[in-house]
Formats: structure tokens, sequence, C-alpha cells
């Protein structure tokens, strides 16, 4: 299966890690690259001697021979590449979140049911050990009925972005759509359509929401999802969620030594070891220091290619579901 990659810095650069990785088992081979910074282009090409260079995202999907294309594109950029290699015949990979208004929602949507191509959306949530844990035991009732749940992802101020384009609300959807919307999708995944939200939000002196948090009711179930980026670019990025059940309370911070513990009614506590599937020691251009998430989302992406199968975990409709309930919370305060 031959790869064109579109976006070489930031996220880029972990989707082209991992596609390294996979290519060991898997017959895929990256054949084509895009970035219009010739020093990203470089060290992407590293990993693929042989490869193609493309200034362009839209000279790829015109010219190169590939069968799917990765876009991993600043959040405005998504749709019209998308639809582009769709209507060329061509399966997509596209980072979360999948767009970043209704319009391109509905012209995502139209492009897949007119050419049939297979999309999956990197809400790479899903696909984190801890999250899987945690939706396993729900499902599962290990631990009894879930009572209620907290997530959030925090971190510093997004200097690395191309031309700053974080920091404009039409590129980015401000940190609601590019931050707060993983834990969006996995409470979607987890619990489905809110009853309710409650929204409360911090801004810029240039009215950019750089802080949220949301209150959601899930039947008898509340949730709150926070999403943070921080003033200062030095505080170091942190994921976790709680989530409170019949027997006890399951914990998760990306920072503790031991990761993922269960807290007990009677007071024990319980150190959940999980083996990950992928481990990658260093970093990546966005700092992101294990790249294992990405791998399994990734081989999953193309093991469903390659095997000719539906894509059914985080899907085209998953991804357009996750950011029309971000509109729900930006209409509630007047984005």
């Amino acid at each position: 299966m031959k790869i064109g990659l579109i976006g070489c810095g930031g996220i880029g650069d972990t989707h082209n890690k991992a596609l390294k990785a996979i290519s060991k088992e898997f017959d895929i081979e990256v054949v084509a690259l895009a970035d219009c910074r010739e020093d990203f282009l470089k060290k992407a090409k590293e990993l693929w001697p042989n490869s193609e260079e493309y200034t362009q995202g839209f000279d790829l999907i015109d010219q190169a021979q590939v069968d799917v294309v990765h876009i991993c594109l600043p959040s405005y950029l998504h749709t019209s590449h998308a639809v582009k290699a769709m209507d060329k015949g061509l399966d997509v990979l596209i980072e979360k979140p999948v767009c970043i208004t209704e319009e391109d929602c509905k012209l995502l949507l139209e492009a897949q049911n007119r050419t049939g191509a297979k999309v999956m959306i990197g809400h790479v949530l899903r696909f984190f050990e801890e999250y899987k844990y945690l939706k396993n035991v729900f499902e599962s009732k290990k631990y009894g009925k879930l009572n209620a749940i907290e997530m959030g992802r925090k971190g510093g101020d997004v200097l690395w972005g191309f031309e700053d384009w974080f920091h404009d609300v039409k590129k980015s959807g401000s940190v609601m759509l590019d931050l707060h919307v993983h834990d969006v999708d996995f409470l979607h995944y987890l619990l489905g359509k809110p009853d309710t939200m409650e929204v409360e939000v911090d801004r810029r002196d240039n009215g950019l929401v750089h802080h949220v948090k949301t209150k959601f009711q899930y039947g008898s179930i509340p949730a709150i999802a926070e999403g943070l980026w921080d003033m200062s670019p030095s505080r170091d990025f942190e994921a976790y969620f709680q989530a409170a059940f019949d027997q006890g309370t399951l914990i998760f911070n990306s920072n503790a030594t031991s990761s993922l513990l269960f807290h007990d009614r009677e007071g024990a506590i319980v150190p959940i070891t999980i083996e990950p599937e992928y481990t990658h020691t260093g970093t990546t251009d966005i700092n992101i220091a294990n790249i294992g998430p990405y791998y399994t989302e990734i081989k999953y992406f193309v093991e469903c290619l390659l095997d000719n199968k539906p894509i059914e975990q985080a899907t085209l409709e998953d991804g357009v579901e996750a950011v029309r309930l971000v509109f729900e919370e930006q209409r509630l305060i007047g984005e």
C-alpha cells in the first residue's frame, strides 16, 4: 500500500514515525511527502529516502501514485484536501478535529457518500491503553455502575504552529476544537449524546478561548471535561480522568509514576498495569514521548484497508459528531 503524508511537522512527524514502525510488519510505504517548509520535508524524508517531495498537498494528491493519504495539516485545511483526495479515489486518515465549520462537515459527509472512500479521524484517545481500559470496565461493569466522570487535557501555550494558526479562532476553533474535542469525542464514544451541557470559558485579551470547562449530563451520569492552553508555553502537558464507579474510583494521570490506579471502597490503592502494544523512546516535533497509541491507531487503519474491512473506530461520522458537540458548546458561549 502506497501512502502520501501531507503535513510533516507537528502531528505529521508522529504519523511518520508510526508509519515507519508499522512498515516493518505490513506491506506499506510512504512514497510521497508534502510540506511547504523545506526543513520539515527534509527531516521526514530521512525515514523514506526514495519518497517524492511536494511543497503543496494538492500537488501530491494530483500527481503522486498513492492509495491513501494522511492529512496532518492545520485544521482549517483538512476539508479541502480530504474532499480532493476522496474525489481522486483515495482513502483518507484526517487528523482531529475533522474540520471546524458546519459547512465543512456537510462537504466531507457528501464526499464520502459520493465516492465510497474509507475515512478515519485521528481521535487517538480511543487507542490509548488507559482509555481502552476505561471503556472496557465501563462496558463489563467490572467495578459496578459508572456514577460520574471527569476528564481533561492541559498544556502550555501552543507557539509551534505554522504561521501561529492555533491562535486564530477561524483556523483552529480555539482550545475547544483543538484540545477539548479529544475528551468530547471520548465521552460521546463512552456515553452517547449528552442531555444537557453547561459551559464555562476563559479568554485571552483578543477574545480567543484558551480554557474551557463543560459539565455534561448523560442521563443520571454527570461528566466534566476541561481543556487548557496555559498562558505560559513552559507548562508540561497533562491528560487525566477520574471515573467514579460503585466499587471505587479509577484514576489516570499521564504525569504520574503509576499512571492508572484504582482506589477501592476499603481504601486500597491498586495499580493497573497494562502492557502497551508498541513502545517508542524519544520525542516527536510536538514532544510526544510515546507514539504507541498512534501506532495502534494507524495500524488499525492500515489493517482495515489491507483486509478490505469497514472502518468502525473513529469514523468520519464520529469525527463530525464530536465537532458538532463542540459547536453546541460554542453557541452557548456566543461564539
